[in-house]
């Protein structure tokens, strides 16, 4: 094949527990890749990192987690436990063998829980702006009063782009993208109240045993405080303290969303570490 535009993604799906798990299949026969995306993020978001690893000789696939995308919009259990069981699912269920887990955000969290709990299943581990992280107990009133200021339904996609993109287009692009169109206008395709609870766990507490069963190959690829990226100086060092191999990476001039904002730089980062 030839240049990564022309490489199309197909939907596959894996239904655990009577819910449905969307997943974007980018093919390849290479070694294997599943992409995570963060909370009220899609699959989507990654297609230039996907292409791009496609067309390095990846195999790739890029899930909806649940109550995001085209995903199970309302499941009754949005534990991180939940999150975990249907990456290991999709894993399974669609012949992965010992991917690479690529995380960002909340994505990445599921990333690091899952190669915690199965040690086995992944060859190396990537989080884009995602820790371990302390407890929080007022991050979701945050993330609620945000998806409240939403004014939708928007009303063109210029109009999305603007709103969420926060002066940053790459940024506004990826989220637009992942609405959905209707007579009246945009809509996200996930529930506030769900994505929400999605941070229970998080918001009651930190995950530092997790992090420290770890054994896998791990990169670290982060934004800057002033951009908007989320992990701090304190938290990176403790991560650092208990797995010293560790590799970091900080991006100048990003925030939390590395993978839409440098995508060419991120695939960089990628490719190096993998190889």
């Amino acid at each position: 094949m030839g240049d990564s535009s022309s490489f199309r993604w197909s939907e596959l799906v894996v239904v655990r527990d009577g819910v449905r798990l969307s997943c974007r299949d980018w093919g390849g026969s290479g070694p294997d890749v599943l992409l995570l995306h963060g909370l009220a993020g899609h699959a989507g978001e990654w297609d230039a990192t996907a292409r791009a690893l496609r067309e390095a000789g990846y195999r790739v696939l890029a899930l909806d987690q649940r109550g995001h995308g085209n995903s199970e919009r309302r499941p009754e259990d949005v534990s991180r436990a939940a999150y975990v069981a249907d990456a290991v699912a999709v894993v399974h269920e669609l012949g992965l063998q010992r991917p690479v887990l690529i995380g960002q955000s909340l994505g990445g969290h599921t990333a690091l829980l899952t190669a915690a709990a199965h040690p086995e299943l992944p060859s190396a581990l990537v989080l884009v702006e995602a820790g371990p992280g302390g407890s929080n107990p007022d991050v979701q009133a945050g993330i609620a009063e945000w998806f409240a200021a939403w004014p939708v339904p928007f009303p063109t996609r210029e109009a999305a782009v603007a709103f969420l993109g926060g002066g940053k287009r790459p940024v506004g692009e990826g989220w637009a993208s992942g609405l959905e169109e209707r007579a009246d206008g945009l809509w996200p395709r996930f529930d506030a109240d769900v994505m929400v609870h999605s941070l229970d766990d998080n918001a009651a507490r930190s995950f530092w045993d997790e992090w420290a069963a770890i054994t896998c190959p791990t990169l670290a690829v982060l934004g800057q405080g002033e951009q908007g990226g989320i992990i701090g100086d304190e938290e990176y060092a403790e991560m650092v303290r208990l797995r010293p191999g560790l590799y970091g990476v900080s991006v100048p001039g990003t925030g939390h969303d590395v993978h839409l904002e440098r995508p060419e730089v991120l695939h960089a980062l990628l490719t190096g570490f993998l190889d």
